[in-house]
Parts: C-alpha cells; sequence; structure tokens
C-alpha cells in the first residue's frame, strides 16, 4: 500500500508500487490498474521485468478522435527510418522535430501549409489558425507500445480479463464505507499512512470474518433517497 501527497498523479505512484513488490519478491505477472496509473514508459518498463500491465490507456485526445469526425493520428502512415509522415490524402510532411514535452521525449511533426489549405478535406483534418496540420508523437518504440495497448484494449478478451478488477473497486468502496478513508483524520503524510495501515487491516478482518462465517459481503446498502422515502411513510 502507497500513501501520498493529494497533489501527486496516479501515474507517479506506479513504479514505487511496483518496485516495492518487486523488493518483496512478489513482482506480480499481472499488475492490474485502472486508467489513471498507465503511461506508455510504465507499460514498456513492467514488461521488461515480466509484469503485464492489464490497464486501460489513455486514448488519442487530439479534437478529431473526440468527435470521431475527421483524421486521427491513426490516420496517418508514419515512415520512422526516413523521419517522414504521409497524411490521409498523399501529402508527406515536411518538418520532424525532437522535442521535450513535460519531461518527456516527443516527436513534432508539421506539414507544409501550402498542402493543407489548398486540401479539399482541410476542415475535417484541421482548424488551427496557422492553416496546417501538425502531429505529437511518441519516439518509435513508445508509440508502438502505445499503438498496441489501445488496439488490445479493444477487444473482448481484453475487456473479460479487465472486468476481473471490479472485485478491486468492490474492496475500494467498502473501505470508503467502512473506515471513511476518504478523508483523512490527521495532519501529516506519516499519520495518514498509518491511517490507512489500519483502514487495510481492518477491511482484511471484516472480510476474514465473513469468509470463515459464510456470511456473504453486505451488499444490501440501502440509499439517502431510500431512507428518506422510508421516514416519510413511517
Amino acid at each position: 500500500m502507497t500513501t501520498t501527497l493529494s497533489t501527486v498523479p496516479d501515474v507517479k505512484a506506479t513504479a514505487p508500487i511496483q518496485q516495492q513488490l518487486a523488493d518483496r519478491g512478489l513482482p506480480p505477472a499481472e499488475h492490474y490498474l485502472d486508467s489513471g496509473y498507465p503511461s506508455a514508459e510504465l507499460i514498456e518498463t513492467a514488461r521488461s521485468r515480466g509484469t503485464v500491465m492489464v490497464t486501460p490507456v489513455l486514448l488519442d485526445r487530439s479534437a478529431q478522435a473526440k468527435s470521431h469526425a475527421g483524421y486521427d493520428k491513426s490516420a496517418f502512415r508514419i515512415d520512422w527510418k526516413a523521419r517522414r509522415v504521409r497524411c490521409p490524402q498523399g501529402n508527406t510532411s515536411t518538418g520532424w522535430h525532437p522535442v521535450r514535452q513535460r519531461e518527456r521525449d516527443a516527436i513534432v511533426v508539421e506539414f507544409a501549409k501550402t498542402d493543407c489549405q489548398a486540401c479539399p478535406v482541410r476542415a475535417e483534418c484541421t482548424s488551427a489558425r496557422r492553416g496546417n496540420r501538425m502531429l505529437t508523437l511518441y519516439p518509435e518504440h513508445l508509440h508502438t507500445v502505445l499503438a498496441a495497448a489501445r488496439a488490445e484494449q479493444k477487444t473482448k478478451t481484453w475487456k473479460d480479463k479487465y472486468a476481473l478488477r471490479a472485485g478491486v473497486e468492490g474492496t475500494i468502496n467498502q473501505a470508503l464505507d467502512i473506515t471513511g478513508i476518504r478523508r483523512a483524520r490527521y495532519r501529516g503524510l506519516p499519520k495518514v499512512r498509518l491511517q490507512h495501515a489500519f483502514s487495510a487491516t481492518a477491511i482484511n478482518v471484516v472480510r476474514l470474518d465473513a469468509h470463515w462465517t459464510e456470511h456473504p459481503l453486505d451488499r444490501s446498502r440501502t440509499s439517502n433517497l431510500t431512507r428518506l422515502s422510508y421516514r416519510l411513510t413511517a
């Protein structure tokens, strides 16, 4: 279990958690996580250590991909060796610029304004004021990892496998309901970490008791609206 400051994004906790498991001799063959924890770099690093991250990766966030209209990145053909990209209309990029963005390596690809402005389907490709389409890509090895992960998560096999994580969400909800873990009772990370440890221990005891007594976990929680209706009819 890892406790961080509230300002730390989930993706920053992935590597430390996997390292803790490895240090204890418990590296998972498959690591199930929600969409806040993966990145192309983490997926590649985990795989090199023998761990497959079963997690939905973020999809293409371009305007074209979000609207499911026009040409998103998957419509472009990338020639990594020649460092060129061909658009769906057959035009070839004129700029290939390795850059650093948010502490990561990336590649900005630029198409000529003359090609884009004369394109008959320009409106389906870009609405940029500069008049031409630009793409931001990961380096080749990370681009390949991300593309493969995005394709795999669309399959029924992957969806059936990821459905197993529903049990984890149930445990989290139980911790929220029983221990109030969403709200820190103390100040300071060490004390909050201790609170989380006690909460996890309490949930383990509750679940062990339910298992030993053959009593199923309570799944009949009454909603606030239902309780209100009971009071009104009483």
